[in-house]
């Protein structure tokens, strides 16, 4: 059985992190190289999977979690390129959200989709972690069309019907990879990067080449890259090799945080099918 966890957004972002200002506008690239390195993707990725974790179910104070993740794990990796209202914000004594639609909400949500129990909970979820800075209704609703993406995913759903989930609800991908590739271009926003993105993974075969996908069309390499990866993770697995050298490039302290997290989904898996279990149980 494949790996599926957050690892998929953060193996985007570090295949991703070295092209994010050297575009490349082709898939014949070397997956890892020494000029790798994880980046803000990442580390807020981390740190909002660690949010959820630290929770034990009980999302009542998620926001407040989250805040604390992202401000303690943000300052430690301080030079992982935050924007600089980003930076600001996890500097703050009493941080506000600041009205931002940037694709930040959407490359660091993904860990929602592995403790959420329902597609409702899942845009709750979504939504706790993302308002405490983009509060913006583009930057919701970025963070939420790829959280739901990779629940649907997680949960087996069959891409035509995620894609058609994506294009009622979020985004209308009118749009194929090989008609933008040449003139697409960085965009920080979550309107033009987070439906190119989730198109990467919709006309990839596996999770490598939805990874190649999103770096092939140029843009915001990382975060596309981490946004694809994380809604493919979900969907198709990662391949042992891949997540062992994606886990070589986080440092120990960081390698720790991602297991504990991994772990913590598994048991809020086991208990979602639980419940589920005695539901259809009681009305047999």
């Amino acid at each position: 059985m494949m790996y599926k966890g957050i690892m998929g957004a953060v193996i985007g972002d570090i295949v991703g992190s070295r092209f994010e200002w050297h575009n490349y506008k082709r898939k014949d690239f070397e997956l890892f190289t020494n000029n790798c390195k994880f980046t803000d993707d990442s580390a807020m990725t981390i740190a909002v999977g660690k949010a959820l974790a630290d929770c034990n179910g009980d999302y009542d104070d998620l926001s407040l979690k989250a805040v604390q993740a992202m401000q303690s794990i943000g300052r430690q990796y301080a030079e992982c390129g935050y924007g600089g209202g980003f930076k600001a914000w996890l500097n703050a004594d009493n941080p506000e959200p600041y009205n931002s639609w940037g694709n930040g909400s959407a490359m660091r949500v993904s860990a929602c989709a592995y403790f959420a129990s329902s597609l409702d909970e899942v845009k709750d979820l979504s939504y706790k972690v993302t308002a405490v800075t983009h509060n913006h209704p583009e930057g919701i609703k970025g963070a939420e069309a790829t959280a739901v993406a990779a629940y649907l995913a997680r949960m087996g759903m069959k891409k035509e019907k995620i894609k058609n989930y994506i294009i009622k609800n979020y985004y209308p991908l009118d749009f194929k990879l090989e008609d933008i590739r040449e003139e697409y271009r960085f965009h920080v926003s979550c309107q033009k990067s987070v439906p190119q993105a989730l198109e990467a993974f919709f006309e990839a075969e596996n999770y490598e080449d939805t990874v190649r996908n999103a770096i092939s069309i140029g843009g915001d390499s990382d975060t596309l890259a981490a946004i694809a990866g994380a809604v493919a993770g979900a969907y198709y697995g990662i391949p042992e090799d891949i997540k062992s050298q994606g886990l070589g490039y986080l440092d120990d302290n960081l390698r720790t945080i991602v297991n504990d997290i991994d772990s913590k989904a598994f048991e809020r898996s086991l208990v979602t099918q639980a419940k589920i279990a005695q539901k259809n149980i009681k009305n047999l």
